[in-house]
């Protein structure tokens, strides 16, 4: 790092120091694998107004029958775990990194919409073995600006501190049943407006600790998350996004979710050094 990021990194973790991260109840749910093969555990993170639930539908089980211990983090205020008004994008991060460093072996973190932000800023605080951005929003005006033309009634509450309100065609693609679809919708939270507004601020996250290796998957679909936001996100870490057309932003519910998870895995075990 420079002289100038090493400066604004210390000032940055002072001011955490002298004000630590309330502690909050979280919600973990689990696969494991009925034999340890040694592969990494996964740490999948959802994104914001979703819950640990939206990766034990399928990709849990899935990743534990491939042998990857599979886990699932619900951000403070979302899914089962504590409410929290008033939290911001550091107590995610800080969910995140607490729940990595409680996990046997070092994690492989996997961040999906604003949940790939919470990754990329908790790689600055936790040695992971990989990360994998799904469909990330990783912030900054040009989030606000693809979310208003895409969803205008339901994203200008959001910048006001009102609630971000997606709908279906947005979250996922046309073969995803209705029922499904409906059910999904049904169960969706909301984030803390603060951390709504940091979102959109955009803060770039600090260098990751160890340079792990970074995959960023989507699909040039996603009504939430432009194809240049991808190619921009997987450009941040030297690479380019792998994508699965005809899905939609939620790819780990949508109808098709096991393209990308065997991608995803199948990258893991390639990838070298990484088992």
């Amino acid at each position: 790092m420079s002289g100038t990021t090493e400066e604004r990194v210390r000032i940055l973790r002072g001011r955490e120091w002298a004000h630590p991260v309330r502690a909050a109840r979280r919600e973990v749910l689990s696969a494991v694998p009925e034999l340890d093969e040694g592969c990494p555990p996964l740490l999948f993170v959802p994104g914001f107004g979703h819950g640990a639930w939206a990766f034990a539908e399928h990709w849990l089980e899935h990743a534990a029958s491939r042998g990857f211990p599979a886990y699932a983090v619900s951000l403070r205020g979302h899914g089962g775990s504590e409410p929290a008004p008033g939290a911001t994008l550091r107590a995610y991060t800080h969910d995140v990194v607490q729940a990595a460093a409680e996990l046997p072996r070092q994690a492989v973190l996997v961040g999906h919409g604003a949940g790939a932000l919470v990754v990329s800023h908790a790689l600055a605080r936790y040695p992971a073995r990989a990360a994998v951005l799904v469909a990330p929003v990783l912030g900054g005006p040009a989030t606000a600006l693809a979310a208003l033309r895409a969803n205008p009634v339901g994203t200008l509450p959001a910048l006001f501190g009102g609630a971000l309100r997606l709908h279906r065609r947005q979250l996922f693609g046309r073969e995803l049943p209705d029922a499904d679809a409906r059910r999904h919708l049904a169960r969706l939270g909301r984030a803390d407006r603060r951390a709504q507004w940091q979102l959109l601020a955009g803060r770039p996250a600090e260098p990751a600790v160890g340079h792990p290796p970074v995959l960023v998957l989507g699909s040039p679909d996603d009504r939430v998350v432009p194809p240049a936001a991808l190619t921009r996100a997987a450009g941040r870490y030297g690479a380019a996004p792998l994508l699965f057309p005809g899905m939609g932003h939620d790819l780990m519910l949508d109808t098709r979710w096991q393209e990308p998870l065997d991608a995803l895995l199948d990258w893991l075990v390639k990838e070298p050094g990484r088992r």
